[in-house]
């Protein structure tokens, strides 16, 4: 009997990335476009980018501010535009969460019949086969500019994205509770909220909290067609080549995400299994090990 060659998963890596490069060499007509590339970024970098211009923080001259003079900051377009991306994000990841979780149990096909698992997660994927942006454009021309058309964007593309991440989670859980709630006898409504809704918990408020760190990331590309949000004002002085004002905004974002991601870490502790992850301290957030 011969014996089977076992191939080292590395290959199969290697073939892969091999293939990759084959293929971008095809797709690039000009490779000496890129020769310059370095000095160009470096040029672009020092005469219209740095240093940010930290103006986008003062108050707008139009309306007057009328807070107090260490609450100016409220006032800007910094503050305005980042506020209204974070309630976008905040009320769209909600919104999706309470309309994802119902489809998601029916997209699940270890507790809903095939029919009805196929149509919900066709239902699913059509709703998350087009960007949050696409979305966007579609309810600014059916609603108007402003953020309830980026809510109504971010919601139905979180209700895809999230309902899909859900339905995973409750097909990878434990076949026992739900065996025993057959034999009990358990309709459908009691073995979702009380066997596969509590089972899941964990794993449902962890992709939540991802959900909302996702919307606020995006959330500043929608109001690039005018769905609200900082993207608003990133587009516009986009439009006028204003690249300092662009950096400084693009430096808050940054500095949001990294204040979010170390949040949602930390939530995010209180919900794992503490004996397989010690829960980390605000400073071990920033500084692994500490």
């Amino acid at each position: 009997m011969t014996e089977k060659i076992r191939v080292h998963p590395g290959f199969y890596f290697l073939m892969l990335f091999f293939s990759a490069v084959f293929v971008m060499n095809h797709a690039v007509d000009d490779w000496g476009r890129a020769a310059n590339g370095l000095d160009n970024l470096k040029t672009f970098f020092y005469q219209s980018l740095w240093p940010p211009d930290w103006s986008v923080f003062k108050p707008r001259a139009y309306p007057q501010c009328e807070a107090p003079e260490w609450l100016e900051v409220t006032c800007s377009t910094a503050w305005i535009g980042m506020t209204e991306t974070l309630q976008i994000a905040f009320v769209s990841t909600v919104f999706g969460m309470t309309f994802s979780l119902p489809l998601a149990l029916l997209a699940a096909r270890n507790i809903s019949p095939l029919a009805v698992s196929t149509f919900a997660r066709l239902l699913l994927a059509s709703l998350r086969s087009l960007p949050s942006l696409i979305w966007a454009i579609f309810f600014v021309i059916l609603i108007g500019m402003g953020p309830v058309s980026g809510i109504f964007a971010m919601t139905v593309y979180t209700v895809g994205y999230l309902g899909k991440l859900q339905y995973e989670a409750i097909e990878g859980m434990n076949n026992t509770p739900l065996e025993a709630a057959d034999a009990a006898g358990l309709s459908g409504v009691d073995k979702a909220l009380n066997i596969v809704i509590p089972e899941s918990a964990n794993d449902l408020i962890s992709q939540a909290i991802f959900m909302f760190e996702y919307n606020v990331r995006h959330g500043t590309v929608i109001g690039i067609v005018g769905a609200g949000g900082i993207g608003y004002y990133i587009d516009l002085y986009l439009g006028f080549l204003v690249y300092d004002r662009v950096l400084a905004y693009l430096i808050l974002i940054f500095a949001t995400v990294l204040v979010i991601d170390a949040a949602s870490v930390y939530i995010r502790s209180f919900f794992n299994d503490e004996r397989s992850q010690k829960r980390p301290t605000w400073l071990g957030v920033f500084l692994p090990g500490q």
